[in-house]
């Protein structure tokens, strides 16, 4: 987990004169974005170690490729079986009909660890053999696992598979495509906590949102929980319980991969799968949780870092035959994802000389939104040019509009500030173009999803694709104070500088705070200035 440190900016609306156009009443409205709170499907490939194990021909859990005839799985989907009715069928994309990149194996043994206790769930994990080593794809390669020593901090950005129920008592419809989720990491202490303390072993980890919404299901038990470092995707869960799907306050558990390395290794005597240590660097925000009951943290060492990235470089602690973890056809970039058009609306993207410089937000009809940092090389307002409506910095935009720039106003605070750049005319309102509402006062819980978006070179192909970066609202701890926002990690470049961190509230996009990047070391730092607001 990394934190942005946000600092008040000035008061934008003594800012935004009577002269700007407000659009309160209809901000923050994106007709063409029709994300919902849940999963969505994978694409194909995106996810090559997820296998579906079946009973007779039915799913009835989820499991990972871990080497080419092992499968990681969790043991409360064995309790009773009988062996010749078992088949994994991995490459799959669809449960119904059938595909060319599948494979399936039926199964010679099945290890369950000798201390999994199904009252408590504890060591919730199990090991299977398949009865002939499978064939790496496109669609089918091994996943690598958390190490021993791995560190997941609360706020971890994780994804999970699986063709469970998409809601409690609720299947998933036909065709019945993978579907995948993304959640951060919820820390023991919370966890605990949450479930009641005690609930929770060391042996146990847990994901999702505070406020719910986003879970793994009944049908997604044994699936894997992974999370992306230096271009490697590492198991760090097993979906084990939890209380319902999706409820507030009620995360889901999953078995702690990395506490059993020694135990997959003593099971599977040749070519052992690959372990990488997952290192989260920054501040854990769980040594702050406390209540009744729960005992007080044990004692950290306190070590100071600029580094605000949730990975360092990979160390492998078991030397693979295979490289684990690799997925071709997942494009996602530390949780960068293109967008479509109309997707975030009040995009704008502030150029020099017909260059993109940085990004900014309409927030009026006649103002847009930045950060002071972008102007303090070319402060003269003629210099700079306001595209909206734009999606790729290459390539054709039908919807964009171009804007002269007559006024930059800064809001003259000591260190980072923002600016409010005046255009010389309204562009016209449609799904394209629209303001966003800003944070008069709003409160964005712990748990909350939030949205940073940007453009920046090397991200978003040829045609350099606007990219959007989801992340969570998480403890700030010891930093916690009226002027901060604390995020998970995201990954930013220069060329965001300048952009939203967007949230939903009651239907309505929110920019929780301007975005400012380091311009020395742009993947090391990123800060996100609050726009607070004056009643003035």
């Amino acid at each position: 987990m990394a934190f942005y440190k946000v600092i008040c900016g000035a008061a934008v609306l003594t800012l935004l004169t009577q002269e700007s156009h407000s659009q309160v009443d209809v901000c923050g409205q994106a007709p063409l974005n029709t994300r919902i709170v849940g999963g969505q499907e994978a694409s194909p490939g995106s996810w090559p170690w997820q296998v579906s194990l079946q009973k007779s021909g039915f799913h009835f859990c989820g499991g990972s490729l871990i080497n080419n005839q092992w499968v990681l799985t969790a043991a409360h989907c064995f309790r009773s079986y009988t062996l010749s009715t078992l088949t994994v069928n991995l490459g799959l994309q669809s449960l119904t009909g059938s595909s060319s990149n599948q494979q399936s194996r039926t199964i010679t043994q099945v290890i369950s660890h000798s201390s999994y206790d199904p009252f408590t769930n504890n060591n919730d994990i199990c090991l299977l053999k398949l009865a002939s080593p499978v064939t790496f794809t496109s669609y089918i390669k091994p996943v690598c696992l958390a190490a021993a020593g791995s560190t997941f901090y609360s706020g971890t950005d994780s994804w999970v598979t699986g063709w469970g129920d998409i809601a409690s008592g609720v299947s998933l419809p036909s065709p019945q495509n993978l579907m995948e989720v993304e959640v951060p990491v919820v820390g023991n202490r919370q966890c605990n906590c949450d479930y009641g303390v005690g609930s929770i072993t060391d042996n146990m980890m847990c994901a999702g949102l505070r406020a719910g919404g986003k879970d793994s299901c009944q049908g997604d038990s044994g699936g894997p929980m992974v999370s992306k470092q230096s271009g490697r995707w590492i198991q760090s869960g097993v979906v084990s319980f939890g209380n319902g799907c999706a409820k507030p306050n009620f995360p889901g558990v999953y078995a702690r991969v990395s506490q059993y390395q020694s135990w997959i290794n003593s099971q599977i005597s040749s070519n052992q799968p690959g372990f990488i240590t997952f290192t989260s660097t920054g501040t854990d925000g769980d040594y702050s949780v406390t209540c009744p009951g729960l005992p007080p943290p044990p004692p950290t060492t306190t070590t100071t870092t600029t580094k605000a990235t949730s990975t360092t470089a990979i160390t492998t602690t078991t030397a693979a035959p295979v490289v684990c973890g690799q997925a071709l056809r997942n494009t996602r970039i530390l949780g960068g994802n293109s967008v479509t058009a109309g997707m975030w609306p009040w995009m704008a993207s502030l150029q020099v000389n017909g260059s993109h410089v940085c990004g900014g937000t309409l927030v009026a009809v006649d103002a847009v939104l930045s950060n002071a940092n972008c102007f303090s090389s070319s402060p003269v307002p003629s210099q700079w040019t306001v595209v909206l409506g734009r999606l790729n910095q290459n390539g054709a935009n039908p919807n964009e509009v171009r804007l002269n720039v007559i006024n930059i106003t800064l809001s003259n605070l000591t260190g980072p500030n923002v600016a409010v750049l005046r255009l010389a005319s309204q562009p016209p309102l449609n799904n394209y173009i629209q303001p966003i509402c800003l944070d008069n006062g709003q409160t964005f819980t712990v748990g909350s999803t939030c949205w940073a978006a940007g453009w920046s070179s090397g991200r978003g192909g040829v045609e350099q694709v606007l990219q959007e970066f989801q992340t969570t609202v998480v403890d700030c701890g010891n930093t916690s104070s009226s002027n901060s926002i604390c995020t998970g990690f995201i990954s930013l470049d220069q060329g965001d500088s300048g952009g939203p961190m967007m949230c939903k509230l009651g239907g309505s996009w929110f920019q929780a705070a301007v975005l400012t990047v380091n311009s020395n070391n742009s993947a090391s730092q990123t800060r996100a200035m609050k726009p607070c607001l004056s009643s003035n």
